[in-house]
């Protein structure tokens, strides 16, 4: 059996879907299903139970499934440990975010961390907290920037910054004469919101909980499907379907700026979401990680305080 197998099968059993756990895995379907097969031939086991719309791991595969994905965070320890004997700014740095920071984040800090680290490769890639804790726990990718709350064992987390969510409206919307929006405003209008598994979505609903309740004593409104993007609900607004709720970095771009939508804060203790760094306690590279981190507090993103941001990352 080999490591690739292995996290083949980590994979599916997470996704429970050949296809899903295929493009994960960056590997064609067929590749991944032979992969299994013959690890199953060499058990002498079926590993999963296959129906036609789900895949799940036989009981005996649970435990094997348990067992690879402590032998993957060794393998992940074992580079971790190699990588400590190689100039830490020499070698490449995988990077990931979650979908709501990465693309309104890395365009800021990529050119300052190519200053200071100009021999150290950047891979870079977005995904969704759960995949990016999985990945990370593998050694897949060596740092993730993620929103708070984010735990996880053997895994440190440090806050870097914090911005303040923004209701996101067409032109002609009644709110768009107020300086400021209550959140009390907001609970008989269609607000668009991200699908079920981006945290982004969990974190306006904690923070503003009455929204999309009812409108008018209707049905619940229904939102975005999974999968949607920020600037996918921007569309909807301006197409007129609603508004929307958007972290302050996510209007800060050219393309928002010639949107024609219009952002408005909220009164009184805005809503925030603080994002920060994480990355394996074995990890050995402290100089790129430092590198990293200082070019994200010195990216003058706008909306937050450098000041502030400084902060935070000493705590």
């Amino acid at each position: 059996m080999t490591l690739t197998e292995l996290r083949y099968i980590t994979t599916l059993a997470k996704v429970q879907h050949f296809g899903r756990a295929a493009e994960q895995c960056n590997v064609s379907q067929p590749t991944l299903s032979i992969a299994v097969k013959k690890l199953e031939s060499e058990l002498g086991i079926d590993l999963f139970e296959r129906t036609k719309n789900r895949v799940q791991p036989t009981p005996v595969g649970e435990k094997i499934v348990m067992q690879s994905q402590l032998v993957l965070e060794q393998a992940a320890a074992i580079k971790d440990i190699a990588s400590s004997g190689k100039d830490q700014l020499n070698t490449p740095l995988h990077v990931g975010a979650i979908f709501t920071i990465g693309p309104y984040l890395f365009p800021h800090f990529i050119p300052p961390l190519q200053l200071s680290a100009p021999n150290m490769p950047l891979i870079i890639e977005e995904s969704y907290t759960s995949t990016l804790r999985a990945r990370l726990r593998t050694g897949e990718v060596d740092v993730i920037v993620v929103a708070l709350p984010f735990t996880e064992t053997d895994v440190v987390v440090q806050p870097l910054y914090e911005e303040r969510f923004l209701a996101v409206l067409p032109e002609t919307h009644r709110l768009t004469g107020q300086s400021a929006i209550h959140q009390r405003d907001i609970e008989q209008e269609n607000v668009l919101l991200l699908g079920e598994g981006h945290c982004f979505r969990d974190q306006v609903l904690e923070a503003i909980p009455n929204i999309n309740k009812t409108v008018a004593g209707s049905a619940p409104i229904r939102t975005m499907t999974e999968g949607s993007s920020l600037e996918t609900l921007c569309y909807m607004v301006a197409s007129g379907l609603g508004m929307t709720i958007l972290p302050e970095s996510a209007t800060l771009g050219p393309s928002f700026q010639k949107s024609g939508l219009i952002t408005r804060p909220f009164s009184g203790d805005s809503p925030t979401r603080t994002t920060a760094l994480a990355w394996r306690a074995s990890f050995p590279r402290h100089r790129a990680i430092d590198a990293l981190r200082s070019a994200i507090l010195d990216s003058n993103l706008i909306g937050t305080d450098k000041q502030h941001k400084s902060q935070m990352a000493s705590n």
